[in-house]
């Protein structure tokens, strides 16, 4: 017996640092599969209504939270509370793909307070 499983992305979407992919969206929690191009970076940014947990699928990412950098490998996660701010660089020569569980009572791309982006993307 042979079983398929089928993966539905709803929405992909290019950013200057590489693309996202809305895999799947429920009132209460959003799942992405965010992929950061070699030596490219989000923007330095937090979140007013939700908070995020974020799983390394391939490649090392060099993660910010609040005043901390670290590095997470596959496998490895974190997590990011409402209002932290964080960002996420590639800092190697392969791109990193991580999945991103968003909760919270609005998930809107607008809910997005940038600090510092390469990308001139602070109003």
């Amino acid at each position: 017996m042979t079983s398929t499983t089928q993966t539905e992305i709803v929405e992909r979407t290019t950013r200057p640092w590489g693309w996202y992919a809305t895999v799947s969206e429920v009132p209460g929690h959003k799942i992405k599969r965010l992929h950061v191009l070699p030596g490219q970076q989000l923007s330095l940014q937090k979140h007013l209504h939700r908070s995020e947990h974020w799983v390394v699928v391939h490649g090392v990412a060099r993660v910010t939270l609040d005043d901390r950098v670290f590095d997470l490998t596959t496998g490895q996660c974190c997590d990011i509370s409402q209002g932290q701010v964080h960002r996420i660089l590639n800092a190697t020569t392969e791109p990193v793909e991580v999945v991103e569980i968003q909760f919270g009572s609005y998930l809107g791309e607008d809910d997005i307070v940038r600090l510092q982006d390469d990308y001139g993307r602070i109003p």
